[in-house]
């Protein structure tokens, strides 16, 4: 077990040493438990186990050791009380709307999100009589609008995917309590090296730890945190019963990839701003959007409640779909993938991939165009990846 209080550590040592649990075999690297079950002596144990008189193991679909050392972990490094991991990032959005929300109640979300988050908002929370309502993240004098009748949750990404849009935290966590609703927030393009929702007033945060928190491409993960009465009286029973674990496995894979997150973020974010930087001063691209940018609309914002810019570049490009298409297949290092925040650079086009779906009045209303690639820079040398990108620009 360790001894020092994880709370007293720097970032970087929480990484790597918080939520270290060795077994009695003392081993160096975290341990893997693969195993679906546990044993008792008696009766009378298992009898207690599930009563709660014993805190113990009892099915790795509550809880198992590996995964609950990813679960200490990142909950130290996020700051937070507690945390509940999920078999993949959508897994913790649903999980964290849904285990607050009922018949009646309303929610409130930013405009701008990730396919399947404006899926589960727009399309899934109405089935079941919730009342949902958009704003225009950026416009505080909207949220106040919104948030002016009483709420249950409300959702943000910032800055959000594809469009690299950021929502003042504070200032809508403010509206959001006084309105009776907890903030429920998307970090995933900040990840908790750049951007701590918590300390800005949000009541949880989610993860797709698939991305950075992984980020070499290798397995799916979630993961949600809060306060420990949230996780433990909210959305505990809701996982409990409903049952989307985290593998065991895959939970070890994410604490390796927690070992080197600020690394690995860090790098692929200088990368980023030197490509964004670069895409900004070409002729074909009619606008680049990263936060790092002095051109960015909420230049300020993302100076006041972000440590840092992110991995992730969007630009548009003066000739539509047909110049988008043109440029991704030109391209000979980066690859074209959905996915993002991995160790390789990865490009997309949203309109007919991550948001294919949605319609095309509601793709435009969040500002995303048939023009518009998302660009998940990584780790090779940014000299090269400038080099690729010009080439498919000129070519």
């Amino acid at each position: 077990m360790t001894t020092t209080d994880p709370r007293r550590w720097r970032p970087r040592t929480r990484q790597v040493r918080a939520g270290l649990n060795r077994s009695d075999f003392c081993e160096t690297s975290e341990a893997l438990f693969l195993t679906s079950g546990y044993v008792y002596d008696s009766a009378l144990e298992a009898e207690q186990s599930f009563d709660g008189t014993r805190d113990r193991m009892v099915y790795s679909r509550f809880k198992n050791p590996t995964v609950l050392t990813f679960e200490e972990r990142l909950a130290a490094i996020e700051g937070a009380e507690a945390c509940r991991a999920t078999a993949s990032g959508m897994a913790a959005v649903h999980a964290a709307l849904l285990c607050q929300v009922k018949a009646g109640d309303r929610v409130v979300a930013a405009r701008a999100l990730f396919g399947s988050c404006h899926w589960i908002i727009h399309d899934l929370l109405p089935r079941f009589g919730i009342e949902v309502e958009f704003v225009d993240g950026p416009d505080l004098d909207a949220w106040e609008r919104a948030l002016s009748r009483p709420t249950r949750a409300v959702f943000v990404e910032t800055p959000a995917n594809p469009t690299l849009e950021l929502v003042d935290l504070a200032a809508v966590a403010d509206l959001a309590h006084r309105a009776g609703a907890r903030l429920v927030v998307d970090n995933v393009f900040a990840t908790p090296v750049f951007q701590s929702p918590l300390a800005l007033g949000a009541d949880v945060v989610v993860y797709s730890a698939t991305k950075h928190i992984d980020g070499q491409g290798r397995c799916l993960g979630g993961a949600v945190l809060g306060s420990a009465e949230f996780c433990t009286d909210v959305l505990g029973p809701y996982l409990r019963h409903t049952g989307p674990c985290l593998s065991p496995f895959n939970a070890w894979v994410l604490l390796k990839g927690l070992e080197t997150l600020d690394l690995r973020v860090e790098r692929a974010a200088a990368n980023a701003l030197a490509v964004a930087r670069f895409l900004e001063g070409r002729p074909e691209v009619a606008r680049a959007r990263h936060p790092g940018l002095d051109s960015h609309p909420q230049r300020d914002l993302a100076r006041r409640q972000m440590r840092g810019f992110g991995t992730m570049v969007a630009f548009d490009l003066a000739g539509g779909r047909e110049a988008a298409y043109r440029l991704m297949d030109r391209l000979e290092l980066v690859d074209i993938s959905n996915n993002l925040g991995d160790a390789k650079s990865l490009v997309c086009h949203p309109w007919t991939t991550t948001h294919q779906r949605m319609a095309p009045e509601d793709k435009l209303a969040m500002g995303i165009g048939e023009g518009m690639l998302r660009l998940s820079v990584g780790l090779e040398d940014e000299a090269d990846l400038i080099e690729d990108l010009a080439n498919a620009l000129g070519a």
